[in-house]
């Protein structure tokens, strides 16, 4: 017996997965961010030269929520296009960008290392393009879902050079004594 899903079945098929996907890709990236505390909250960070364009540190909690819910819908979507032969590598490549992003964090702000995170989010740069690609040959949506983080990872990356050109000795900065930048989980 070969039935065809209705409109519906493939609507609650899509949701299941974004209830899933959306809610993995939020947390993986709260985790992220605490491992280090980010932005405004870290001392070491506070005490760079940043540069003109940077935005205030309120910004950056809401755009890479944003960013987080479109790239698990993005997932969700690819995920849903069964029969796609480009599927499992566009996932792959999805998980790679996504690890990328992941240790970005960790390695700026607890790491202080802005040369190494440079590199970090130009490999994600590159596996988000690549990524990118790979979803729009499944689905048109999922492609243009990705593409506000696409640009703000340029834009991030931007930022991450401009500031280890500005403060060529940060790893040497020390915040004050009695701050941890580093937190055990």
């Amino acid at each position: 017996m070969s039935e065809i899903a209705s409109k519906q079945q493939l609507r609650l098929a899509f949701l299941r997965w974004a209830i899933v996907t959306v809610p993995l890709i939020l947390l993986l990236g709260f985790v992220s961010a605490r491992i280090a505390p980010a932005g405004d909250d870290n001392r070491w960070f506070a005490m760079l030269a940043k540069p003109s364009v940077n935005p205030p540190g309120w910004v950056f909690p809401w755009v890479w929520t944003t960013l987080y819910i479109l790239m698990g819908v993005a997932l969700a979507v690819v995920i849903h296009a069964r029969g796609s032969r480009l599927r499992g590598a566009a996932i792959l490549v999805f998980v790679v960008q996504l690890a990328l992003n992941l240790i970005w964090s960790p390695v700026f702000f607890g790491m202080h290392r802005i040369g190494m995170a440079t590199l970090i989010i130009a490999a994600m740069l590159v596996a988000a393009i690549a990524t990118t690609v790979l979803f729009g040959r499944i689905r048109t949506l999922a492609a243009w879902l990705m593409v506000p983080y696409l640009v703000w990872i340029s834009f991030a990356g931007v930022l991450c050079w401009q500031i280890g050109r500005l403060n060529p000795d940060a790893q040497g900065i020390a915040p004050s004594a009695g701050s941890t930048q580093v937190i055990d989980l």
